[in-house]
């Protein structure tokens, strides 16, 4: 096979000098084309792919003050990255892993929603760099074929045992607790430089304002959405994980007092007033206290009999029936297509934060204990919901098992994707004429 896979890599290199030397024959003011750098199996890598990459690390080297080994050190470990990617994505390619425009328009909205941008203004932003909206998606789409590659053939076949989830929690234990983490959401009225009293004053009475209404039931995304001066506005405020240490030192101090659900006062710093929601904690010395909801609910699936105007019609007449009086679990049981739980009048039970996807959630946030929501549609079909109650619950163990699982696959992740890619390497065909520039 290795002898197979030189001569067709002797071929391809062959008929690349065939094209650059009878080039000049051409036109008498022709560019020499690119000259190969590696063959890889039946793919090259050209100087020019090198030279981009080089490029670009060394950009990012001078902004950040990194230093940079020797450059035919440096070329070496670039040409070897480019190599392996060569060899990840015709693995990939082999394997039948996809990813289509749809993937990589989400991970481009993704990456923007984390630097606070638009998608729009995300690509703004990338031409401004000198990089195109093409060259990235590309760049993109690559990276995400190979992490896909790694979970369906390395990350989905990990297995973690109880025994060595325990151990970990052995480990830990004998080390001591790790940081605590907070889940955080975020309200900025901010206040312009050199602000005046009046203006202070201003933002301070709309600050303690929002944290009334907060406080008696408000929805904090909305407000977030409508109020605030900060970039995570449009996400809703959500600043999402973060170690105490990562954290502005007011917003450290507020959240080590707050427990979850907790709103807090106005904070003042020099942009304007905070007000700060902490929606959960993890790790650390303390608790993992977290808010259940008892709900039950009714679902009308669609299909090639039922539109979506005739499920949001149906699950309408029946909310008015319950409303007039009609028992919810007997028509839950007689309605509702969640088999498992229709046998149960609907019954949920107590459902934890990210138990049900974000539509459901965010429908169950705003209602009161006994309330039943109008319908409304997530990716199963057509739902009411209605809370029958809500309460504080101690999920610590069962947050640090998770926790634990977690690490312990990430572990075996890192360490198991290591030997395949060294794996696919070794039994590549592979020339490097890099000496040969």
């Amino acid at each position: 096979m290795k002898a197979s896979r030189y001569r067709l890599g002797r071929l391809i290199l062959f008929l690349f000098s065939l094209v650059t030397l009878t080039g000049p024959t051409i036109a008498a003011d022709f560019q020499p084309l690119d000259s190969i750098v590696a063959v890889v199996d039946d793919d090259v890598v050209l100087r020019s792919e090198l030279d981009v990459k080089l490029a670009e690390i060394q950009a990012q080297a001078k902004s950040s003050g990194t230093r940079l080994p020797a450059q035919d050190v440096l070329e070496r470990q670039v040409l070897e990255h480019l190599i392996n990617q060569k060899v990840q994505l015709a693995a990939a390619q082999r394997l039948g892993v996809k990813v289509d425009d749809a993937m990589i328009t989400a991970a481009m909205a993704r990456l923007a929603q984390q630097n606070g941008l638009t998608p729009a203004e995300f690509g703004h932003a990338l031409e401004s760099t000198g990089v195109s909206e093409k060259d990235f998606r590309n760049e993109l789409s690559r990276q995400l074929l190979i992490a896909r590659l790694h979970a369906q053939e390395v990350v989905n076949k990990i297995v973690v045992t109880d025994q060595e989830v325990e151990a970990y929690l052995a480990d830990q234990a004998r080390e001591g607790a790790s940081p605590a983490s907070y889940h955080l959401f975020h309200i900025l009225i901010a206040t312009p430089d050199g602000a005046s009293p009046e203006q202070i004053k201003k933002a301070q009475d709309k600050a303690e304002q929002l944290v009334s209404e907060l406080r008696q039931g408000a929805d904090f995304r909305e407000m977030a959405l409508t109020h605030s001066d900060d970039q995570q506005a449009l996400q809703g405020g959500d600043l999402g994980w973060m170690k105490a240490a990562d954290m502005p030192n007011v917003f450290a101090e507020a959240a080590a007092k707050m427990g979850p659900g907790d709103v807090s006062d106005p904070i003042r710093s020099a942009s304007g007033f905070h007000v700060l929601k902490l929606e959960a904690v993890q790790g650390g010395a303390g608790k993992h206290v977290i808010t259940q909801t008892h709900a039950r609910h009714i679902l009308i699936q669609t299909n090639e009999l039922v539109s979506d105007s005739d499920a949001k019609i149906r699950l309408s007449q029946l909310r008015a029936r319950i409303l007039g009086g009609e028992d919810f679990e007997t028509l839950a049981r007689s309605h509702s297509d969640d088999k498992a739980s229709a046998i149960k009048g609907g019954d949920m039970g107590w459902v934890s934060p990210g138990d049900t996807v974000a539509a459901f959630d965010e429908q169950m946030a705003r209602l009161q204990p006994n309330q039943i929501s109008e319908p409304f549609r997530t990716q199963f079909g057509w739902h009411i919901v209605q809370v029958l109650g809500r309460r504080q619950y101690d999920s610590t163990d069962e947050v640090r098992t998770a926790e634990a699982r977690e690490a312990v696959r990430n572990r075996k992740a890192k360490e198991q994707i290591e030997l395949f890619d060294r794996t696919l390497r070794d039994q590549a065909y592979v020339e490097i004429h890099l000496d040969q520039q």
